[in-house]
């Protein structure tokens, strides 16, 4: 499947590029962030939801796995919910809470530590890696399903410079 990469200098690229990926957002597409601590998961989901019209404070939820929040696409509004499983001590964990419902084809998903969720998380459209490189990250982005290979075929993203 198609990938996408690049190289974000500096926290305004990683804020460009979330802006990029909310013009490309549908319902239903679930988005798995990979990356070690620091790598800028919960940065890129951040100017996401902003770009995407969230208005307010986006909170982190390694507390509480995961947080939704209600933004418009196409004039219709949509549930975003952002997962970290971070503190997830099993998979079970995701199945008790009743997050596997959570993606129904209606909802966006969005999982930092998806491998907290293997197997019973729902596999993901796109797969975003992020490694810190230098004083910025490098990312790559990859389509694993038809719906995630039309959010990258539609993707346009030139970082300001």
């Amino acid at each position: 499947m198609p990938h996408f990469t690049a190289h974000l200098d500096d926290d305004s690229h990683t804020a460009a590029l979330g802006a990029a990926l909310a013009r490309v957002l549908v319902p239903g597409l679930v988005i798995h962030l990979d990356g070690d601590l620091g790598a800028g998961k919960t940065a890129l989901t951040r100017a996401l939801l902003h770009a995407a019209g969230h208005v307010g404070k986006v909170k982190s939820p390694t507390y509480t796995l995961a947080e939704p929040y209600s933004i418009v696409l196409g004039g219709q509004a949509v549930q975003l919910i952002h997962f970290d499983l971070y503190r997830m001590a099993s998979p079970e964990e995701f199945l008790d809470a009743g997050f596997r419902e959570d993606f129904n084809g209606r909802n966006i998903c969005i999982v930092e530590w998806p491998e907290k969720g293997a197997p019973v998380l729902p596999p993901p459209d796109v797969l975003v890696r992020l490694n810190v490189a230098g004083a910025g990250r490098d990312v790559e982005l990859q389509a694993l399903s038809d719906l995630g290979l039309l959010c990258l075929d539609r993707l346009t993203f030139a970082p300001h410079r």
